[in-house]
Formats: structure tokens, sequence, C-alpha cells
């Protein structure tokens, strides 16, 4: 708890509020997709992905709206999500992990979101990406 944010990020909708709601995500979603473009230790990871990754930002964007508090926006378009299913058929190990938490660092640093939100949101984050290991 600060004095910027009196809620606790991860209760409620405080996360999806601190992250500027559907807004606010969409918006680190696509410098998200946009870094890992460019981010030369991305490359592995995106080239998981495919070509057009109009899909890929769309999912990304919906499961973070339901998973920071907001409406659950994945589960209304694409149904419910287990994140290692849908992880399953790709090879990651801890570096296209780390990879994937670079990126989300790099477009977090581009949010105008509270410093103690950014620190918390990329720690949180490790968790699904932790879990989207296959080896």
């Amino acid at each position: 708890m600060t004095e910027e944010n009196p809620r606790h990020y991860g209760t409620e909708d405080a996360s999806f509020q601190a992250a500027g709601g559907e807004a606010g995500i969409k918006k680190l979603v696509n410098d998200f997709y946009d870094v890992m473009e460019t981010l030369p230790k991305a490359r592995k990871i995106r080239d998981m992905h495919p070509q057009d990754l109009t899909i890929s930002r769309d999912k990304l964007y919906r499961f973070l709206c339901g998973w920071l508090g907001g409406p659950r926006l994945f589960r209304e378009k694409y149904g419910p999500i287990s994140i290692p299913q849908v992880h399953s058929h790709l090879d990651i190990g801890t570096d296209e992990r780390d990879a994937w938490l670079a990126c989300m660092e790099q477009a977090l640093q581009q949010q105008d979101y509270a410093a103690d939100f950014k620190t918390y949101l990329l720690e949180a984050l490790g968790v699904p990406a932790e879990r989207c290991r296959t080896r």
C-alpha cells in the first residue's frame, strides 16, 4: 500500500485500475509485442508466434484484463485458459521465460504506471511466465 495508490495490488480490481483499465492494458500489450519484435534476445520467442500478431495481442490483452481483476474477456471470447496447456507444444525453458519477462520489463518502462505497481506487476507476471515453461 502506498500514498499514490491506497489500494492493495492483487485484490479486487486494484491492479486492473492501476494498469489503466482496458485501454492501459491494451497499450501495455502493444508495447510488449513491439519490444518483442526488436529485442535481439527475444528472437526465439518471437519466432514461436505467428507472423501476424493480431490474435496474440488480443489473447494477451484479454488474459491480462481478467488476470488483473478486470472483466474476464479471454473467457468470453476464447473459453477457459490453462497456461501450461496452451504453451505445451512450445519449447520454453528459462532463457525463453527470461526473454518474455525482459520484453515485459521494457514495455512496463513505457507505461505511465506508479513505480511500485511496475515492480509488483513484473514480479507477479513471473508466476504465469514460469508456468509456461515446458522444460
